[in-house]
């Protein structure tokens, strides 16, 4: 259920460029002016993810999601009556308010239902708010050429929130039901529950912090200006065949985002619940510091941009995945919610600092300080994961008591000062 809301919201973050061309042609409006609205509700889903997080750790995922269901429709359908910058910008406050909500009890309820796969239960999730556009794309182009943006933002809008609303009152609060017990992960878990002011005094919840900020950030400098480094490579709309599909360069690899940036999330959501969140981290980050420097090294050809956009966008989508399941694992179940939501916070941070890219490309003339800077925050985070994060986890874990692996009798920390 959790899966179908998601994917239920992922049109008003991934639909949403089908709807700005007929916007602006219709009011005259500059793209900038209109895309201020998708700034505005990018902040508003990720900022106030915490205060929602909050809410259903207190009451349950029922009352969240079904707000949120309501708002995710209201702003849609105030959309369709948009006449104004203004009136555009506040139902986009809405919507984001709407699929914050949205995102972060689901996020958070797979956290807490699944505490032994928790990175294949939050990948899937995640999954679900990119896999959810794919579906429902064309019919919203149709309708747009067919009956105007208006009757797609209407429509859509109403059919959207009621699904939500509907599994919404079918939902019930994992804290209610899942018990304490140990589970059957070989990763270690806390048995303690960290409240959210406890959380934030936590050294290893900032180094995760910093690591997303990297990590986001340094994707989407490379992703966010896919086109204009395709038309500065001159390729494209230069044909690409691979296994027999033909697709304009561009086209080709805005393409394989959708899909491998969905598959990517539950993918190493499941290996990191086999070979330990660090590792998994590890590994993903160094992928893409090297697939970013590839890009840039071998991207201006056409077959090689599409492939090494692949590897990029593959390397990079997991960390909706990872960095909630390891937040889970080192705070406990009881407050995954508001925790996983604070760290979430970090994408509307990494969101700020995107234009730097346009900054940097503007000084120097070339994406070349672009790519190195997106390589070297991959690759810090990388370093980080192995040697900061790991052994700080590992401290957090001695400080409580914990779930060991599966089959193993349960280890107290040592009395204080006490010699290891």
């Amino acid at each position: 259920m959790g899966i179908v809301c998601m994917a239920m919201i992922a049109n008003l973050q991934y639909g949403w460029t089908l709807f700005v061309n007929p916007i602006s042609e219709k009011f005259g409006w500059t793209r900038a002016a209109i895309q201020v609205a998708f700034t505005i509700f990018v902040l508003a889903e990720t900022w106030l993810v915490p205060i929602e997080g909050y809410l259903v750790d207190k009451f349950g995922p029922r009352p969240v999601v079904l707000g949120g269901g309501l708002l995710c429709g209201l702003g849609w359908v105030l959309n369709s009556f948009a006449d104004s910058l203004s009136l555009l910008y506040v139902a986009a406050a809405i919507s984001g308010i709407g699929a914050g909500a949205v995102y972060g009890t689901c996020v958070g309820n797979a956290l807490k239902w699944f505490p032994d796969r928790r990175g294949l239960a939050a990948g899937l999730t995640a999954a679900g708010f990119g896999a959810g556009s794919a579906l429902t794309i064309l019919p919203i182009t149709m309708m747009i050429k067919s009956q105007g943006y208006e009757a797609a933002f209407l429509y859509f809008g109403i059919g959207q929130g009621i699904v939500v609303m509907l599994l919404a009152l079918a939902l019930a609060d994992p804290n209610k039901y899942v018990k304490k017990t140990a589970s059957a992960s070989s990763l270690t878990q806390s048995r303690r529950d960290y409240s959210p002011a406890e959380v934030l005094r936590k050294p290893v919840f900032w180094v995760m912090y910093a690591m997303f900020v990297m990590v986001a950030a340094g994707g989407l400098m490379a992703t966010a200006q896919l086109a204009p480094i395709a038309k500065d490579f001159k390729i494209m709309d230069v044909p690409v065949n691979i296994m027999g599909l033909v697709l304009p360069a561009l086209t080709f690899a805005m393409a394989i985002d959708r899909v491998l940036n969905g598959l990517t999330r539950p993918f190493f959501g499941w290996v990191s619940d086999k070979i330990g969140r660090e590792q998994t981290m590890f590994i993903c980050f160094a992928l893409e510091s090297v697939g970013i420097l590839a890009l840039y090294q071998f991207g201006s050809h056409p077959v090689a941009f599409v492939v090494l956009t692949g590897l990029v966008f593959f390397a990079w989508g997991e960390i909706y995945s990872l960095f909630p399941s390891t937040c889970a694992d080192t705070f406990g179940s009881r407050y995954a919610a508001a925790n996983a939501g604070m760290l979430y916070t970090a994408k509307g941070t990494a969101s700020l600092l995107v234009p730097l890219s346009s900054v940097l490309m503007s000084a120097t003339g070339s994406w070349h300080a672009v790519f190195i800077a997106a390589s070297f925050m991959n690759a810090a985070a990388a370093l980080l994961a192995w040697f900061v994060l790991r052994p700080l986890r590992q401290r957090q874990m001695a400080e409580a008591q914990f779930v060991p692996a599966a089959g193993k009798p349960r280890v107290e920390p040592a009395p204080h000062g006490a010699r290891a």
